[in-house]
């Protein structure tokens, strides 16, 4: 049982009870025996352990402001610590958020992208041209590879969509005589708000006395029908724009320069201006016979500004009388090393820089042996125009069986550069472009290929091949003469495949090449069309209402015409067709921006009025409408009619007018009085 002290705390030990009863062998007298080992000596951790209880208890010592201050500061350190807490758990709860979201937006279709549509299953019809295509409700496919079938008619709720990718690395051509889509039918290449990155080409293909005709549209063509939908939409591109320097013919302010003459004896010479490739002085120095032709050439080159380019080639023989001073001479200014060993009949040629030393200087040098110098020394350097273009100067001197030649070239190599008004860096390499002609000849517009250009800016281009001809870039005296410059090339591709020549009943009397490409048909109450940004080539037939594009007896199309989103055709290529670019029959509202039309011919007709169309933007007035737009309208004036914007057009190199506003047509029939055809041209004179 436990005893108790006077302040009430148990003893560590128990008081011996009944005598000796519960001795052990070990006891001795006086003894207490423990209930337990005595505690282990105090360790250091121990020792601080007791320090911090008994600072603890001696805060309580302090005066009550102390221990309120205290209290305060252990509340602020708590504080802090949730927050530093709650900070580290909110930035951790957002990160993984972020990855989240990042990883799930990674995958995520893009609702504005047709060809990411979850409920499109891939469609490959294979390379079968027999085959007839139909889709329609529940055929909702995602063209993946390329194609050849007979025809494909879309409708019914039915949806055809390209196939894209996000490197714009897919792609895809379809080859097929002709696309209908009618009656909630649907074909898209891209979308407004999701252009199409990869390269999608349709092909129509086939010949005029060949396969079906169909109904209004013929053959070789798309087609939209009411109902139907036609969604193009290529990569955007800046359609045009002007040069604002002029471009000379072969790419040099002052043109090129090949020069080649056989045995014109001694050391021929050119000295061409650094800065602009002029051909500043052309000489001929005697060596090989006379000694003052030596001085003279030593004292022509003693007078030529530094950094003038020189250009030396051998002519015959140089080394008779070549005067050791000349050989100085040309070793100082020049930098060369093989003029101090020239011989008889070596064949020798340098192109170096005044002052320039040898570094500048590039020479070759060949021997001659049994009439000929086995080769031929050709010297070559480039240099930069203070405009930037590059040239190279060429020197070359040779015997080819006992013929004496030498001669020089000055040239622009590795392509020549367009200055440009507007920002054109969505042009790319390979890209095909057209400079309009600045003369009265359209025959002087030229096509170029783009090259990659590293040094180029935002606002210059460089194309692979030479200019032929001159094109302004600049105002004169007020006028405007700079060329208009055009991209021909876009993504999406729409053209007709040509046959290698002319055949059967296509005028073949006035042409020598195929003329039948295809053409689109956009018929009235579609449901849905815009074209942007697609390149239309080999397009139109010589047959009335066969155009590239042609918006026929559509009636509103525009919010007037019940449509949301007005109908539009925007950034579009038409060039080498066969029958003008754009018709806008019957339709009102139809917006039409940023077009590069080239090479457009138009429809002939055989009439005793003529049927040659000379005019760039022809508008042409009806007393009152005809053919199949008779009684469509309400008779009125239609030249009183308003046009709307007509803003920012440029032609020219048209044989009359670049703007023709016509009189009108003669609306009878022919007659003895009047033997002109219906429909003819009412003025004679135009």
């Amino acid at each position: 049982m436990h005893a108790t002290d006077s302040r009430g705390h148990s003893p560590a030990f128990l008081q011996p009870q009944n005598g000796n009863s519960h001795r052990s062998s070990g006891y001795v007298p006086g003894k207490v025996v423990p209930l337990r080992p005595p505690p282990p000596p105090k360790s250091q951790a121990s020792a601080k352990f007791t320090s911090i209880r008994q600072e603890a208890r001696a805060t309580f010592a302090f005066s009550s402001e102390e221990q309120q201050a205290q209290r305060e500061s252990r509340k602020q350190k708590r504080h802090k610590n949730t927050f530093i807490c709650f900070a580290i758990t909110s930035f951790s709860f957002f990160v993984a958020l972020a990855v989240i979201l990042g990883i799930s937006s990674k995958y995520a279709p893009d609702e504005n992208c047709p060809d990411q549509n979850p409920r499109l299953r891939n469609w490959d019809p294979g390379q079968d041209s027999s085959k007839q295509v139909v889709i329609k409700e529940g055929d909702i496919f995602r063209l993946t590879s390329d194609a050849t079938v007979n025809s494909i008619v879309i409708q019914d709720g039915g949806l055809l969509v390209f196939g894209d990718s996000k490197d714009g690395s897919r792609n895809i051509t379809l080859r097929t005589r002709y696309i209908l889509i009618k009656d909630g039918g649907a074909l898209h290449i891209g979308a407004e708000k999701c252009r199409y990155k990869s390269k999608a080409t349709v092909v129509l293909y086939g010949k005029s006395d060949e396969g079906e005709s169909m109904p209004t549209f013929g053959k070789k063509f798309i087609g939209v029908e009411a109902g139907g939908t036609l969604e193009l939409h290529g990569a955007q591109k800046v359609s045009w724009t002007l040069l604002v320097r002029t471009l000379h013919s072969s790419g040099l302010i002052f043109g090129s320069y090949a020069f080649e003459k056989n045995f014109l004896r001694g050391l021929n010479v050119r000295v061409i201006d650094q800065d602009t490739a002029k051909i500043l002085e052309i000489e001929r120095f005697d060596t090989h016979e006379y000694h003052n032709e030596s001085r003279r050439l030593q004292e022509f080159l003693r007078v030529q500004d530094p950094g003038r380019i020189v250009a030396i080639a051998v002519g015959d023989s140089a080394a008779k009388s070549l005067l050791q001073g000349t050989i100085q001479m040309i070793q100082d200014r020049l930098g060369s090393k093989l003029i101090q060993g020239l011989g008889y009949r070596q064949a020798w040629a340098l192109v170096g820089v005044i002052d320039g030393g040898s570094t500048s200087c590039n020479e070759s040098v060949r021997n001659y042996e049994n009439h000929s110098s086995g080769g031929k020394a050709l010297a070559q350097r480039e240099f930069y125009t203070v405009d930037g273009q590059k040239f190279a100067v060429t020197a070359y001197s040779e015997w080819i069986e006992g013929v004496s030649l030498s001669g020089f070239w000055v040239e622009v190599v590795d392509g020549v550069k367009l200055h440009l008004l507007d920002d054109v860096s969505s042009w790319k390499p390979g890209d095909q472009i057209v400079v309009a002609s600045t003369d009265y000849s359209m025959y002087q517009a030229e096509e170029f290929t783009l090259l990659p250009c590293p040094e180029c800016s935002r606002f210059q281009v460089k194309v692979k091949e030479t200019p032929k001809f001159l094109h302004m870039g600049e105002i004169v005296d007020g006028v405007d003469m700079r060329a208009e410059v055009g991209i021909l090339t876009r993504n999406v591709v729409i053209q007709g495949e040509m046959e290698d020549s002319c055949y059967g009943e296509n005028q073949c009397q006035f042409f020598d090449y195929d003329t039948f490409g295809g053409h689109v048909m956009i018929k009235k109450n579609f449901t849905s069309v815009h074209l942007s940004h697609v390149e239309l080539k080999h397009m139109g037939q010589q047959h009335l209402g066969r155009y590239p594009v042609h918006f026929h007896l559509c009636g509103d199309v525009d919010y007037k015409g019940g449509y949301r989103h007005a109908t539009f055709v925007d950034g579009l290529s038409i060039h080498h067709s066969f029958s003008r670019c754009i018709t806008v029959h019957g339709t009102n509202g139809l917006l039409v921006s940023s077009l590069m039309l080239f090479t457009v011919m138009s429809v002939v007709r055989q009439m005793p009025s003529g049927g040659k169309e000379d005019a760039g933007i022809w508008y042409l007035f009806h007393k009152e409408p005809t053919g199949e737009s008779s009684g469509l309208q309400l008779l009125a004036k239609p030249e009183l009619t308003p046009l709307g914007i007509f803003y920012n057009n440029r032609v020219h190199s048209n044989f009359k007018a670049g703007l023709f506003i016509d009189k009108g047509v003669k609306t009878t029939n022919a007659s003895a009085a009047d033997p002109r055809e219906y429909l003819c041209l009412d003025n004679s004179a135009r």
